[in-house]
């Protein structure tokens, strides 16, 4: 079997890679490292890649721009792709806004590209589209919620199991990074549906693990644990700190992904996160890791909350474990919040 993951540096992407690799199948990995551009030094990629190429027998790298039709088309004709892996996102509400060019043309014309390649030269591939929740806008916010001592939770019984793929994505704020990327979704859905291609769409949640390149504008729970160990400052951004977000190892995301594959289903779409069980506020969070080291970040408050941030977010799994029974989420938050300590530590004493 011939891999393509793109934005194999990236954290979904790397897992990809070591996870094919590992099964013996050739990888081929595409990433310009445009996280750097989009985040700065911080979010740099390149020791990632180079962890890629000294760790993986079966990897190839290409510096290759989505945005780059003409090379993304002789890729695909050089390369009889049997599964594809897009990871490769502009993933920030906030630079959404000062980039929208960017952000619209890697997230909505990135993913046409790669479709386009698929249908052209390798159709019975599989492809697998990273999508998002933040295709759903601010909707989840309409849904009655009521407060608890340190987190909200949905008071509508309706949403007891989370938010499911039948909630609309119509009608709401999106942000520009939420309507790319509702542009990427439907067009993949389309390519599953008017194509026939094997096409799976997964709105992640919060997906995370060690070798996140976190920053303030995108990855969370590595950023907040980072922050953390260095008792740096870290900035809470409305809704009291009692955010609600379900996290889910990248792991556990590929395992997943490998399911699909061997059992792919055209344009079905799939909420993808920690669901219920793994779900937990900003503030929870916080006091979760404060108990494992012993430490926590300097907190500032702003009251005003980002523009189309869910007040309260976890995935309904049970469409998931219904098409996939053999799969399960290995990974509780307690043991994801470890892994991410354990490759900050191992990385200080390197």
């Amino acid at each position: 079997m011939k891999v393509l993951v793109t934005g194999s540096s990236g954290l979904i992407g790397s897992e990809a890679v070591q996870f094919f690799d590992s099964m013996g199948f050739q990888v081929v990995g595409i990433d310009n490292n445009m996280r750097a551009d989009f985040f700065g030094p911080k979010g740099d990629t390149t020791w990632n890649r180079e962890r890629l190429e000294s760790l993986c027998r079966n990897f190839t790298h290409h510096a290759i721009d989505i945005r780059d039709r003409g090379a993304i088309a002789a890729l695909f004709a050089q390369n009889p792709f049997d599964l594809v892996i897009h990871a490769a996102a502009q993933p920030s509400h906030d630079l959404a806004a000062r980039r929208p060019f960017d952000d619209f043309d890697v997230n909505a014309m990135g993913t046409l590209n790669l479709l386009e390649a698929v249908r052209k030269e390798t159709p019975e591939a599989v492809f697998i589209h990273i999508s998002t929740n933040k295709v759903y806008g601010d909707g989840p916010n309409r849904i009655a919620l009521r407060e608890m001592d340190s987190r909200w939770e949905y008071a509508d019984a309706s949403f007891e199991n989370g938010i499911s793929e039948t909630f609309s994505i119509d009608h709401c704020l999106h942000s520009l990074f939420g309507a790319s990327k509702v542009a990427g979704d439907v067009m993949a859905q389309e390519y599953g549906r008017y194509f026939g291609l094997k096409v799976g769409i997964f709105r992640g949640g919060c997906l995370t693990g060690p070798q996140h390149a976190g920053v303030e504008l995108h990855g969370f729970l590595n950023y907040l644990v980072h922050q953390a160990t260095r008792e740096a400052p870290y900035t809470i951004f409305g809704h009291k700190g009692k955010q609600v977000r379900d996290q889910i190892h990248c792991r556990d995301v590929v395992n997943l992904f490998w399911e699909f594959a061997q059992n792919p289903r055209p344009a079905e779409v799939y909420n993808l996160g920690g669901g219920k069980e793994n779900a937990a506020s900003l503030m929870e969070c916080l006091d979760l890791i404060e108990r494992m080291i012993g430490k926590r970040p300097r907190v500032t408050y702003d009251e005003k909350s980002r523009v189309g941030d869910h007040v309260c977010y976890y995935s309904d799994l049970r469409k998931i474990r219904a098409h996939f029974p053999n799969w399960k989420l290995t990974y509780t938050l307690e043991a994801i919040v470890e892994d991410i300590i354990r490759s900050i530590t191992d990385a200080k004493r390197s």
